[in-house]
This record gives structure tokens, C-alpha cells and sequence, in this order.
């Protein structure tokens, strides 16, 4: 009788030490799957941020453009409103959305003023414009990274254990932040001539 004790014992201490070790597993991949979904919302406040700097340069690019030509006062009005939207919108894909239309009303209102010599020579309009450069290249190496972190947190809860805790915690997958346009713009060639 003793024999069968001790194999009934050997088999509920190993059955026990399997169930402890799943329930460690899933609690690392918890706090696993926590960890990237906070990574995710840093990588987001970080876009924020930069957003909101580039949102505090327009006025001062609107006022210093306000001399340009009756058929530019469109860009002026359009930029102001797109700001406007682009700061009242709320979701995160109308953010996305408002975020892509302001960056396309930049660019078409500083293309417009390249066309006047004596905007593109004012000390203030230089500034404005390789700040605005600037934090456009700030605002693309943070959506990268935000991207990247999107793109380990959907692949983790995607993945076993992830998706058991993900469906339990309600947690599911987040959209990247997509460059629209401005991917077309960073694709295209660079065609250099002599």
C-alpha cells in the first residue's frame, strides 16, 4: 500500500508543480503584456508632445505669411482651421486623420510662400520653417517608435499565452500610427542631378 501512497504522492507533487509553473507563465506574460501596453501609451504621449509643439509654431507661421498674396489666404485660413480640428479631435483615429490633414497643410502653405523672395528672406520665416522641419523629424522617430511598440504588443497578445490574458483583461490590438502621405514622401527617390 505504501508503494501506491508514494506514486499518488509523486504524481499530485509533479501535477502541482505543473500547475504552478503555468500559473507563474501566465502571470509573466501579464505583466509582460502590461508593460507593452504602457510602452504603447508613453510612445503615444510622446507623439503628443511633439504634436503640440508643432500645433504652438502655426500661429507664428500664420502671422509671419499673413502678407502673402489674396489666392494664399485660403492656405492661411485652411491651416488655421486644420489646426483647430486637429486640436478638438478626441478619438484616436480622427486624431490620426485631423494630425495627416495638418501636416498636408504645412507643406502646401510652405511650398506657397517659396514662391515669394520676400517671405523666404525674413529672419522669422527661416526660423518657423526649420523648426516646423524639425519637429517633423521628431514627430516621424516618435511615430517609429511608437510603431515598433505597437507592433510588439499586438504580436504578443496575438500569441499564446498573450491572447488567454488579452481576451480576459479585455486588452486588444492597437492600430499604427500610419504616415499616410508622408510615407509616400519618405519613399519616393531622391533624384539628384548635376
Amino acid at each position: 500500500m505504501s508503494g501506491v501512497l508514494a506514486g499518488l504522492l509523486i504524481i499530485g507533487v509533479g501535477a502541482g508543480l505543473i500547475g504552478l509553473w503555468y500559473m507563474l507563465s501566465l502571470q509573466g506574460a501579464n505583466n509582460t503584456l502590461v508593460a507593452l501596453d504602457q510602452r504603447c501609451d508613453t510612445a503615444l504621449a510622446d507623439i503628443d508632445v511633439h504634436l503640440k509643439h508643432r500645433h504652438d509654431l502655426i500661429p507664428g507661421l500664420v502671422e509671419v505669411t499673413k502678407g502673402l498674396a489674396k489666392q494664399e489666404r485660403d492656405l492661411i485660413l485652411g491651416l488655421a482651421k486644420t489646426r483647430a480640428d486637429a486640436l478638438a479631435a478626441v478619438a484616436p483615429q480622427m486624431r490620426l486623420k485631423a494630425e495627416g490633414n495638418l501636416t498636408t497643410q504645412i507643406g502646401s502653405l510652405l511650398s506657397a510662400a517659396e514662391q515669394y523672395p520676400e517671405l523666404r528672406s525674413l529672419p522669422e520665416f527661416g526660423q518657423l520653417r526649420h523648426e516646423l522641419v524639425s519637429c517633423a523629424e521628431r514627430i516621424t522617430a516618435s511615430r517609429r517608435f511608437y510603431n515598433l511598440a505597437i507592433e510588439e504588443y499586438n504580436t504578443a497578445i496575438r500569441s499564446y499565452p498573450g491572447c488567454v490574458i488579452a481576451q480576459r483583461r479585455n486588452m486588444s490590438t492597437r492600430q499604427p500610427y500610419d504616415l499616410g502621405v508622408e510615407r509616400m514622401l519618405l519613399d519616393e527617390p531622391i533624384a539628384i542631378a548635376f
